[in-house]
C-alpha cells in the first residue's frame, strides 16, 4: 500500500489542488492507499515517526516541495525499511533536480505507479550547539548566507507572491540581494575528515551538499551526487560583497567554482566552528543559530522510486 504524505498548502494551496486530481487518478485504477496532510509545520515529520515506529517496511509518497521532504526523511525511523517517491510542487524542487523528474504531478504519479525501479540515495546529517542537536537533510545544509536567506524566505511575502505567479524559485534571488547587503562575514574553522582545522576568514557560507543544486536552481557543488556515499563541501569566503554579487548568477551553471575564493571538497565528514553563532538549515528549513556544526551521510540509506 503506499502512503502519501501531502502537503495542501504547498505552492500557496497548489498542493490540495493536485492531490485531488491525483486522488482520482488513484480511485480509477483501484490503488491501495493511505493519505495524512500536513497542517503545521514538522507535522510531517511526526506523521512519519509515529507509520515508521511499527519496524515494517512503507512505501512513503511525498506531494510538496523541498520542505517536505525534509520532514518526511527526519521522521523515518529506519531508512533501510522505506522506500519513497516524490512529486514535486514546490517552489524551489532542488531534490528533484538531480533525477530529472520534470513530468507533470499526475503523469509523475502514473510514473511511480509503474517503475520497477528504484535507486539507494544517501541522508545527510547534522549536529549542533555543540553536538546537543541533530537534523537529517536530503538536499543540502549550510551555515551563513544561504541559511540567512532561508530563514528570511519563510516569513517573506515576496515568496507568498511569487509562488503566486508560479515565480516561486526568484525568491531565493530577491532575499539572496539583500541578504549580502547586510551580511557580516565571519571566521570559521573547518576539519575535513578528521584533519587538522583550516581557518577562513571573511566568509560568507558553508554548505554541505547531498545534491548539486540549492536555491530553486544554483549549481552550487556542481559534481554533489547523492548516491555516491560521499559529501561535498562548498566554502566561499576572502571575496569582497561586490565580486560575490557577480559570482551568484554564475552559480546557476555551477561556473562559480573556478574563481578564487570558491573551495570545494569532497568528504566523509567535516566540523565548523565560528567566533559567532551563524543561522543554519536544512534544505531550506531553518535551524536555530549555533557557532559549531558537523555534517557527515547517515550509515543507511534509502530507496527512491525512479524511472
Amino acid at each position: 500500500m503506499y502512503t502519501f504524505i501531502t502537503n495542501p498548502n504547498a505552492r500557496s494551496g497548489l498542493g490540495a489542488k493536485v492531490w485531488k486530481e491525483l486522488e482520482q487518478i488513484l480511485k480509477e485504477r483501484e490503488v491501495s492507499y493511505d493519505v495524512h496532510f500536513t497542517k503545521y509545520q514538522r507535522h510531517a515529520t511526526q506523521i512519519v515517526r509515529d507509520l515508521t515506529s511499527d519496524g515494517m517496511e512503507h512505501t512513503i509518497i511525498m506531494l510538496g516541495g523541498d520542505g517536505t521532504v525534509d520532514e518526511v526523511i527526519n521522521g523515518i525511523t529506519d531508512l533501510s525499511k522505506v522506500t519513497l517517491g516524490y512529486i514535486p510542487i514546490g517552489s524551489s524542487n532542488d531534490f528533484a533536480r538531480f533525477f530529472g523528474f520534470r513530468s507533470t504531478p499526475s503523469e509523475t504519479l502514473q510514473n511511480i505507479l509503474y517503475s520497477q525501479k528504484t535507486t539507494s540515495i544517501n541522508i545527510g546529517c547534522i549536529t549542533y550547539h555543540k553536538g546537543e542537536k541533530s537534523k537529517r537533510f536530503a538536499v543540502s545544509a549550510g551555515a551563513g548566507f544561504d541559511a540567512a536567506v532561508c530563514h528570511q524566505s519563510v516569513t517573506s511575502l515576496i515568496k507568498i507572491a511569487l509562488n503566486r505567479l508560479h515565480l516561486g524559485r526568484l525568491t531565493y534571488v530577491g532575499i539572496a540581494l539583500t541578504q549580502l547587503l547586510a551580511l557580516k562575514p565571519c571566521t570559521v574553522h573547518v576539519s575535513i575528515d578528521g584533519k587538522e582545522e583550516v581557518s577562513y576568514e571573511k566568509t560568507y557560507f558553508v554548505a554541505a551538499m547531498n545534491h548539486p543544486y540549492e536555491g530553486g536552481g544554483f549549481k552550487f557543488c556542481p559534481d554533489a551526487d547523492p548516491c555516491d556515499g560521499k559529501l561535498n563541501l562548498t566554502i566561499i569566503a576572502g571575496l569582497p560583497k561586490l565580486k560575490v554579487l557577480f559570482l551568484l548568477p554564475t552559480a546557476f551553471k555551477g561556473w562559480h567554482t573556478i574563481f578564487k575564493g570558491v573551495h570545494t571538497f569532497s568528504c566523509d565528514q567535516f566540523a565548523l566552528r565560528s567566533d559567532q553563532a551563524l543561522p543554519l538549515h536544512t534544505d531550506g528549513e531553518p535551524v536555530p543559530y549555533s557557532d559549531t556544526m558537523t555534517a557527515s551521510l547517515e550509515h543507511e540509506t534509502v530507496k527512491l522510486i525512479t524511472y
